[in-house]
């Protein structure tokens, strides 16, 4: 069993099919976490938090029949397109950047700011995707077990070598550019970027993806694995590529659901899970639910954030003093205010004006980078929020799910995601995130758009904005942090979510984290709930 999920999980789904029996518990109305759609506008259906879809691991579609179970997915080609604001001459229209699948036609796009940027693009793309071909076998194996290897008996010694393979795999990949690579995961992003190309749009527009998400700027050391991070998924086949889920992301939740039950799973909804339940031989045997139920189990798993988990949930007389003071000092910073919008039309961007019919066009369906013509602005936004002040002109990543999905909104009408940062937690000058404060900032990106966009404010129906307090407590992220706590270098892989307890298991025996705090981190990724799973699994048969 597991306490509620925060993003979709599907470790219910492979225990239930290894035999076990599985219930699962969910705080809200509905199952995902912050993959769900809501309907939160009469007849606009949205993907209210996460929205976007690729680094799902592949095994997990296959091994959960996905599609058997009603998923279905739009693939996005171009992807990115970032509109320049520049003075209007004559009937000269603002230069922008699509880049797609098509190497030459990106090139052609490049060319528009740097010739040698065009040349330079093919091998930057090669050089990223052996990194990540590289990483990729470790996002599906349980970190090397560090406390295993230094304290465990012989054989358990020896077993811990054995999760040494995926890095040694790595390293067998990457070869004597080994060095090269340990700067893109170590060195501020911009410092790699500048080694390859000079063109602000191309450098900006890259170096959104480093700081997506992530209380970071360009110029932050190892803001490179982020970008990492976002470059390394795929779907059908396509290595990097990013698509929207039919029917939103909360379809794609519901086909987890759909596997998991289909095998004997039960699922329960507004059903918090008030504290996990410990003998007094300190082994798990359960959980106590709020309206006082006791549900007992051999094993609790926690898709929770490690902060809820253990500071909340567990009694703290179980666990050591120091693994308590680790998880009460995670970075959780997180820039991201997420606002829902439903139009009535398109937007029209000066950069490539809307077709006569207003149906929509390829940039339509991309992510769509405002404010990001410069690397500057990035780091200028940043800054902004390390002042506590929403940034003055925030990165917007816009996205039109409705442009390759109609059924997400009334006919003519169209769904839009704003993912912006950088916008802090907690603000200066003894500021709360009221409604005054929340209105003030989305006026604020409402007209960053409507400079890219003319006309934008006014189709605008209705907006649903989450700043990072919400986001905390309505889907229980801490901070506001998508990722759990911070993709930083040091809570990363055997250190996620701390030294020494990154395999899933922590010091209370039954006890399991499966969730985006745990390896390999977040994204609708599905892979530490995987992980989880058979780690439990084995756990169980030598109980």
């Amino acid at each position: 069993m597991k306490g509620g999920p925060r993003v979709p999980n599907p470790q219910a789904a492979y225990l239930q099919r290894l035999g076990v029996n599985t219930a699962v518990f969910e705080r809200r109305p509905v199952t995902g976490g912050a993959a769900v759609t809501e309907e939160i506008i009469p007849g606009f259906k949205f993907s209210r938090a996460s929205y976007l879809l690729s680094l799902l691991r592949p095994q997990i579609y296959t091994d959960l029949e996905l599609k058997k179970h009603g998923l279905r997915l739009h693939l996005r080609n171009p992807y990115s397109f970032t509109p320049m604001l520049e003075e209007s001459m004559g009937s000269k229209v603002p230069r922008s950047l699509l880049l797609g699948t098509d190497m030459a036609e990106n090139q052609k796009q490049i060319a528009q700011f740097s010739r040698k940027d065009a040349q330079a693009f093919p091998k930057y793309e090669a050089f990223m995707n052996r990194l990540a071909l590289a990483i990729d076998p470790l996002l599906d194996a349980a970190p090397v077990d560090m406390e295993a290897f230094q304290r465990g008996s012989l054989w358990q010694r020896l077993r811990s070598l054995s999760t040494l393979k995926p890095l040694l795999q790595a390293g067998r990949i990457l070869g004597a550019q080994l060095p090269q690579y340990y700067q893109v995961l170590t060195a501020p992003i911009i410092k790699v970027l500048d080694q390859w190309f000079e063109s602000e749009p191309l450098k900006a527009t890259l170096a959104t993806d480093a700081v997506i998400g992530a209380m970071t700027s360009p110029h932050t050391p190892g803001s490179g694995y982020v970008l990492l991070h976002h470059v390394m998924g795929g779907l059908e086949g396509m290595q990097g590529a990013w698509g929207y889920v039919q029917g939103g992301m909360g379809a794609l939740s519901d086909a987890i659901t759909s596997s998991a039950t289909a095998h004997g799973a039960s699922i329960f909804t507004e059903k918090a899970v008030a504290k996990v339940l410990v003998s007094s031989e300190g082994r798990v045997q359960g959980v106590v639910l709020q309206d006082g139920s006791e549900v007992r189990s051999k094993v609790v798993l926690s898709n929770a954030s490690p902060q809820v988990t253990f500071l909340k949930l567990t009694p703290q007389e179980w666990l050591p003093k120091e693994f308590v003071e680790r998880i009460s000092r995670l970075d959780t910073k997180s820039p991201v205010t997420k606002i829902n919008v439903a139009v009535d039309r398109l937007p029209d961007f000066l950069a490539a004006p809307n077709a006569p019919g207003g149906q929509p066009l390829p940039h339509h369906q991309c992510s769509i980078h405002l404010n990001c013509e410069d690397t500057l602005l990035l780091h200028q936004a940043f800054e902004d929020a390390m002042d506590g002040l929403p940034s003055h002109r925030p990165m917007i990543e816009l996205c039109i799910p409705s442009s390759l999905d109609p059924t997400l909104a009334p006919p003519g009408c169209h769904v839009v995601s704003l993912f912006t940062q950088y916008t802090p937690y907690s603000l200066a000058r003894g500021k709360v995130w009221d409604e005054q404060e929340r209105n003030a900032y989305a006026d604020k990106v409402f007209d960053c758009i409507e400079a890219y966009a003319p006309g934008f404010k006014g189709s605008v129906v209705g907006r649903d904005i989450l700043t990072p307090p919400d986001l905390e407590r309505i889907f229980g992220l801490p901070g506001g942090n998508i990722f759990h706590c911070a993709m930083t270098l040091d809570q990363l892989y055997f250190a996620r979510p701390t030294p020494l307890h990154s395999g899933y298991r922590c010091p209370l025996r039954g006890l399991y984290l499966c969730g985006s705090g745990t390896h390999p981190g977040g994204g609708v990724m599905g892979a530490p709930g995987r992980n989880a799973a058979h780690v439990v699994f084995r756990d169980l048969k030598s109980m």
